[in-house]
This record gives C-alpha cells, sequence and structure tokens, in this order.
C-alpha cells in the first residue's frame, strides 16, 4: 500500500521535512521512496512546498496521506474533508477485569435506570404524605416557641435604645 508521509531531513534542532511518497512497508528512515511529493519547514510556515497536481493523482491511484499530511492537505485546500485528530487519546489503562465489569455494567443500565425511575417518584409522593401529617404538629410547636420567645426578645430591644 502506498502512503504519502513525511521524511525528516535538516540538522539537528533545525527539522525541515520532505513529503515523499512511499511504500507503507518501507521505514520512514529507511531513505527508499518513490517520489518526492513537496517539503515542509514547520519554523516558517511560508516555506511550505507541495506539488498538489502529484499529490492529487497519487491520492486518485489509492495512496493513502498520513493523518498529519492529510490534515495539511485540508488546511491547504488540496483535498477536502474533516481534519483528524491527530493527538493520542488521554484515557487510562485499563485491566481486562476492569472491562468486563464495565461491560457488565453497561448491559445492566437500562434495567437500574428503570428502577431508579420508580424509586425517584416514590419517595417524593411518601414525602409529602408525611409532610401533611405532621404539619398540624410542627405548627404547634412553632407556636409554643413565639409564646416564650417575645418575652426575651421585648428586653433586649428596650435596651438598645
Amino acid at each position: 500500500m502506498l502512503k504519502i508521509r513525511l521524511q525528516r531531513v535538516g540538522r539537528t534542532h533545525e527539522p525541515t521535512f520532505r513529503v515523499v511518497l512511499t511504500d507503507s512497508k518501507n521505514s520512514t528512515k529507511s531513505g527508499r521512496l518513490l517520489e518526492i511529493l513537496g517539503s515542509h519547514d514547520p519554523r516558517h510556515k511560508e516555506l511550505t512546498k507541495i506539488e498538489s497536481d502529484k499529490i492529487k493523482y497519487w491520492i486518485s491511484k489509492g495512496a493513502k496521506p498520513t493523518p498529519t499530511l492529510h490534515n495539511m492537505f485540508i488546511s491547504k485546500n488540496i483535498i477536502e474533508g474533516k481534519k483528524i485528530n491527530v493527538l493520542p487519546r488521554k484515557s487510562p489503562i485499563k485491566k481486562e477485569a476492569d472491562k468486563e465489569t464495565d461491560k457488565k455494567a453497561a448491559e445492566a443500565a437500562p434495567a437500574g435506570q428503570a428502577a431508579r425511575a420508580q424509586s425517584d417518584a416514590t419517595p417524593t409522593d411518601a414525602t409529602s404524605a408525611i409532610d401533611s401529617a405532621t404539619a398540624p404538629a410542627i405548627e404547634a410547636e412553632v407556636a409554643k416557641a413565639e409564646a416564650k420567645a417575645p418575652a426575651t426578645s421585648a428586653v433586649a430591644p428596650e435596651a438598645a435604645a
């Protein structure tokens, strides 16, 4: 399978790249390539030179660009489509036992959601029934507290005035 990828050239700490067409089995540093399709200098955006006619030709023949080049070709309007996320996904490494428990939890989730919906409806009904039954008792306690409170609170405002 043919690949369009970047081949690093340039000095240490001064990277420049060639855009090359090569077989996917060749290593990136082997130097074996079929054709040079352009160059890319990440330090200077204006020095990127890409032969779009050759790239379109090789893509029509079945060559696949790497995700980074795919995104670069889209930004240079050589090809159309959506960009690809080339950054690695940040997710913890899970052991096989954890994966099995996640699958079981995912399968049990729809049944658990129905049970939770029923249990959520029941407490509100029960709470309103309890509130209506205990409301007179609570009001009586509040009235007793208010009867005791005015005697002590009436002294404090007069002393302050």
